[in-house]
């Protein structure tokens, strides 16, 4: 699996003709509504993990 993974549509206007922004890693443009926007991952919640734990309780 790739470490980059590419926005399909603008959170904005939900178009998809988005570009990588010159601002680096994560950084993308929208062509139509000239907005650029930030991604980034920040990380698994915990509470996905004891949710996992009760089903296998049970419970």
């Amino acid at each position: 699996m790739s470490e980059r993974a590419a926005p399909f549509h603008c959170p904005y206007c939900g178009d998809e003709d988005l570009r990588p922004h010159e601002s680096g890693h994560g950084a993308w443009e929208c062509a139509s509504c000239n907005r650029a926007f930030q991604l980034k991952f920040l990380g698994l919640l915990s509470r996905a993990t004891q949710r996992n734990d009760f089903e296998r309780d049970g419970i």
